[in-house]
């Protein structure tokens, strides 16, 4: 099992489902320093009578990216990163986003993710509390908030079918059960659990047939959970929240309320260049002059 910390959730999963497997997990964060080239990689990887890998560019492994990587092992096949943001269309990632890591981005109260209100409030020189006024329905309105689901359904089912795992069916499941993700980047238990299930049948295994949530932990649960805003959770019908989790790995997580995650978020963007706050939700919002105004008209 090879990709990003999602791969961990799948590999946990495989394990459960197919007790006698030998299931290994190989990140690709620190696949460069384990393996140097791809062909070192692949050599590797010739003992396994399945690989599954998420798609990774160049740049994680000297030789090339995933399709180089398939060359050389036949038995590979590509599953699907899930990436869904209709549930936390606030959230951003700042610095070095085109980089795909994670040393490269900003640090918010909680780990990677920031609020897009609360960084252009910042910018455009509003205070907290008018910051807190824009996160209501109307604001979201006009932020295209509510089309983040169509949009994000839209380009998560593109890419699953790109890599030949289309996810219409699971889609339409996880939809109908509530909210399905921690935060943008990062899917409960229940998710990744189909998705290996899929992966053990398709190769011609035969998984149990048990709900993997009820017999391991959620280990994304673990880092940073964003919560659900009462106007997103009204317009899907999920529980609200305005709880900010941060990364409880290696301790007792903290948990920030609204307020307070704003209120800290302007304090670390104060210790910080202007330029170093690169965010391409922001940018666009930049050249936008009604959203200007919006923000204007809250201050």
């Amino acid at each position: 099992m090879i990709g990003n910390c999602q791969a961990t959730g799948v590999a946990q999963s495989l394990r459960l489902l197919l007790p006698s497997a030998e299931v290994e997990t190989i990140l690709l964060a620190g696949a460069s320093r384990r393996f140097g080239t791809v062909d070192r990689l692949a050599h590797h990887l010739q003992e396994y009578d399945f690989v599954f890998s998420h798609f990774f560019p160049d740049g994680f492994v000297a030789g090339g990216n995933v399709h180089a990587l398939a060359a050389r092992v036949p038995a590979l096949r590509l599953f699907p990163t899930i990436l869904f943001s209709g549930f936390h269309p606030d959230l951003v990632h700042v610095g070095d986003e085109a980089s795909l890591r994670l040393s490269r981005l900003v640090p918010s109260p909680i780990g990677a993710y920031h609020s897009a209100i609360a960084l252009q409030a910042f910018r455009r020189g509003l205070s907290v509390d008018a910051a807190l006024r824009m996160f209501d329905g109307p604001v979201f309105e006009r932020l295209g908030y509510f089309d983040h689901w169509e949009a994000s359904a839209a380009y998560l089912l593109r890419t699953a079918h790109d890599v030949g795992f289309g996810l219409d069916r699971e889609f339409a499941r996880w939809s109908r059960g509530g909210t399905f993700m921690h935060v943008i980047n990062h899917p409960r238990l229940t998710v990744l659990a189909d998705i290996a299930r899929r992966l053990a049948r398709e190769a011609g295994c035969n998984p149990l047939d048990i709900p993997v949530e009820a017999y391991a932990p959620d280990v994304l649960a673990a880092e940073p959970v964003w919560p659900v805003l009462p106007a997103i959770a009204e317009r899907y019908g999920v529980a609200a929240s305005t709880l900010f989790k941060g990364d409880g790995r290696r301790g007792p997580p903290r948990l920030l309320d609204l307020p307070d995650f704003v209120a800290e978020s302007f304090a670390l963007y104060a210790r910080h260049r202007p330029d170093d706050l690169g965010c391409t939700r922001i940018t666009a919002w930049e050249a936008d002059a009604g959203i200007g105004a919006l923000f204007d008209e809250a201050a």
